[in-house]
């Protein structure tokens, strides 16, 4: 027999992937050029040179070190690296044995949701919008997702739903700030609130509850927007972070876990996240990159073309007259489906090879998510195609 829980996940693509794929195949028939495809959060911007120079360095290396295995926690250097750049940057006491190299944030959090997850019955709580995959990855790994609704007015955290749902189960909160894919950056007295909530419901119910926070998209923010970092807030915080949003690698999988000293049981989860990780197979992070990390730790992403990009679409979609929700940070505009049906809007935009995700991949139907990780032509050649659809989308 075959899994079939796996069998169904396997034969169903995400709703994102699908356009992605779509998006290939009809480049093949129609020409790239003429295919708009505003559906993956896949970086338009280029590595920044030091991260290349890095890469040429060390492929000059023993290539039989540089591709060797590394220990399954990671290259202790690249951790001592990153423990000095989260003092630094955060004014965090981090160590290296806090830190533990994984492929990618994806793979941080399902590893971390599994250490974590001792139950059926065990809840993860996220708020709506949220990264889709957090469907398939709590339940992959044994827990159960609990969903709240936004405050769509603002898009912030709804702390008194949050402060409703939590229950005797609940282990963690997922947060995802800036937020994919509004964009949302969840702002410190939010988040004390948040913490003061979460603390309340601890002592309440007698065991810790974590926020398990998921920063691919922490640099990719807009004018004098701060993201604060969770660590600093609230003492029972796990950050799961990518460079591949920062740094422009998403295809090579390459973030790490932090769990700060302050956190319960922080002797207990470095080796539980280690031993989901030795379960899922996950033997070490890619060695040559975690080398790359090391030498480019510091490294910042250049905002410019994002920066431009957002603006561009922001303003000749509300020109059109859609609804955007204004960004702090990452590369999505959240859109209110002109029909208010968002599954109904992408599919007669597909037709017209514009290709963006319904909202209801992301708990919150009604609304698109329209990446402007893309060439600057490809806006400007998309955007009378966009007032087209919102007239048909519109008329009686």
């Amino acid at each position: 027999m075959i899994n079939p829980d796996m069998l169904k996940l396997g034969s169903t693509r995400s709703g994102i992937r699908e356009l992605f794929e779509f998006a290939q195949q009809r480049a093949r028939i129609v020409g790239a050029d003429n295919v708009f495809d505003f559906s993956i959060g896949n970086p338009s911007v280029a590595s920044p040179l030091a991260v290349t120079d890095a890469i040429r360095s060390l492929l000059t290396e023993d290539p039989v070190l540089i591709h060797g295995y590394t220990s399954a926690q990671g290259l202790l250097s690249t951790r001592k690296a990153i423990a000095s750049h989260l003092h630094k940057v955060h004014g965090v006491q981090a160590a290296p044995e806090d830190i533990i190299m994984t492929c990618g944030a994806a793979a941080g959090v399902t590893m971390t949701i599994r250490a974590l997850t001792t139950g059926r019955d065990d809840e993860f709580l996220v708020q709506a919008p949220y990264f889709a995959e957090y469907s398939v990855f709590v339940p992959a790994q044994g827990g159960r997702l609990v969903t709240i609704a936004p405050d769509f007015s603002t898009f912030d955290l709804n702390l008194p739903a949050i402060e409703q749902a939590i229950t005797k189960n609940t282990k963690a909160v997922l947060l995802n700030s800036p937020n994919n894919p509004s964009g949302h950056v969840s702002t410190r007295g939010t988040l004390d609130k948040l913490a003061a909530i979460l603390s309340r419901k601890a002592d309440e119910f007698g065991h810790p509850i974590f926020i398990v926070s998921d920063e691919p998209y922490r640099e990719l923010v807009y004018g004098d927007i701060d993201v604060p970092y969770l660590p600093n807030v609230y003492a029972n915080s796990i950050v799961c972070y990518s460079y591949s949003k920062s740094l422009s690698l998403p295809g090579e999988r390459i973030g790490y876990v932090y769990v700060p000293q302050s956190a319960a049981m922080a002797n207990q989860l470095v080796p539980a996240i280690l031993g989901s990780a030795r379960a899922m197979g996950y033997v070490c992070a890619p060695s040559l990159f975690q080398r790359v990390i090391e030498r480019t730790v510091d490294v910042l992403p250049d905002l410019a073309t994002y920066t431009e990009n957002r603006a561009l679409l922001s303003d000749g979609l509300k020109a059109i007259g859609y609804e955007v929700v204004e960004p702090d940070g990452a590369f999505y505009l959240f859109v209110k489906a002109p029909n208010d049906d968002a599954a109904a809007f992408s599919a007669l935009a597909k037709q017209d090879d514009v290709l963006v995700v319904p909202g209801d991949a992301f708990g919150c139907p009604g609304y698109l998510r329209i990446s402007y990780c893309v060439k600057r032509a490809t806006i400007e050649r998309a955007l009378p195609r966009f007032a087209r659809l919102f007239e048909k989308s519109t008329a009686p």
